[in-house]
């Protein structure tokens, strides 16, 4: 496949998918020297995960990839690979030739790169100043905060970025690293689009309140989804969170997933007061699963709902939280005046919300006469044959 395709010298785009196969270092070599002789491509496609390719695999395709100085979109798929810091050292000196990108995709999830790897990559980022797009997926690679340092400050010169995912589930990142990630992304002020995934990471409100400041200062995002799930930001986290959302004037759509993280009553209160300044909002997509969440909170969060009025789509996750019968008929009431939804997605498993509490939230759901996609998860509410006569 490598000798045919060095044949094919005037190519411009290229799309591999060779997942899951036992390809390993030598045939990486095989397809890094077959893409260095296609020095016309503008479009390179390559995914190889879980092909055993290693550090050498990776220098291989680092050293393929530099002889395409013509690419403008690139994606390498190369996850659960077993690269290291010196391949992805490889990979960075590989992506910082090709200079007229405007484009790049790099899945290296379940690596082991480490801080000195993120450096690498970095460095090779930030010589891309035409970027306007970057999806950067390194999940479960073993990151600490010195090494989200070094990618703040690569992404911090791509003054062209309009869209950034940027996937860091999985590590271990504490505040001071969403502190180098804040002040990286602060800078890429014509993004309208980011999305921020740090699940299961070591983050306080601290580092929450860097990840506002930063998200504050990209005044024309439209679309924006982070991923918070299993840290422990608290209320004031949120407090921090909603200040540098309602900074946000020009979102559409907003996604926030912060399931078990402890936020409370007054972390909902703080959320939807910061969200109510995004009035062009129509999207809105809340996970507050596992957080104490109680009456008050569902108070909090309808009142805050129901003055959203461009809302078409509302997905709330409230799951395994403690609304009872009195926090779905707040629900319900306030669900009840947002008179342009057409989507809803409402998500009470295990709150005890009882009969009442179900026919409270039918009653104000029937106000929605616009819906055209209703999604309800009951499970575990101790309901009974009335409750289940009120939804029917």
């Amino acid at each position: 496949m490598g000798e045919e395709i060095s044949k094919c010298v005037t190519l411009i785009s290229l799309n591999l998918g060779l997942n899951v196969n036992n390809i390993g270092r030598n045939g990486a070599k095989y397809f890094g020297e077959g893409i260095s002789k296609c020095v016309t491509l503008t479009s390179l496609n390559l995914n190889l995960y879980g092909n055993s390719i290693g550090d050498n695999g990776a220098m291989y395709l680092g050293e393929g990839i530099t002889k395409c100085v013509s690419l403008t979109s690139l994606n390498l798929g190369l996850k659960r690979n077993n690269i290291h810091e010196n391949g992805a050292q490889y990979l960075g000196e590989g992506i910082s030739k090709c200079v007229i990108l405007t484009s790049l995709n790099l899945n290296l999830s379940e690596n082991i790169i480490f801080d000195n790897g993120t450096k690498y990559l970095g460095e090779g980022i930030s010589k891309c100043v035409a970027l306007t797009s970057l999806n950067l997926n390194l999940y479960g690679n073993k990151i600490y905060d010195i090494g989200v340092e070094y990618l703040g400050e690569g992404i911090s010169k791509c003054l062209s970025l309009t869209s950034l995912d940027l996937l860091l589930s999985g590590n271990s990142i504490y505040e001071n690293g969403t502190k180098y990630l804040g002040e990286g992304i602060s800078k890429c002020v014509s993004l309208t689009y980011l999305n921020l995934a740090l699940i299961g990471n070591d983050i306080d409100e601290n580092g929450t309140k860097y990840l506002g400041e930063g998200v504050s200062k990209c005044v024309s995002l439209t679309s924006l989804d982070l991923e918070l799930n299993r840290n422990s930001i608290g209320e004031n986290g949120t407090k921090y969170l909603g200040e540098g959302i309602s900074k946000c004037v020009s979102l559409t759509s907003l996604t926030l997933n912060l399931w078990k993280n402890s936020i409370g009553d007054n972390g909902a209160k703080y959320l939807v007061e910061g969200i109510s300044k995004c009035v062009a909002l129509t999207s809105l997509n809340l996970g507050l699963g596992e957080n104490s969440i109680g009456e008050n909170g569902a108070k909090y969060l309808g009142e805050g709902i129901s003055k959203y009025v461009a809302l078409t789509s509302l997905d709330l996750g409230l799951g395994e939280n403690s609304i009872g019968e009195n926090g779905a008929m707040y629900l319900g009431e306030e669900i009840s005046k947002s008179v342009s939804l057409t989507s809803l997605n409402l998500n009470l498993l295990d709150n005890s919300i009882g009969d009442n509490g179900i026919r409270y939230l039918g009653k104000g759901i029937s106000k929605c006469v616009p819906l055209i996609s209703l999604n309800l998860d009951f499970w575990d509410n101790s309901i009974h044959h009335n409750g289940k006569r009120v939804i029917i």
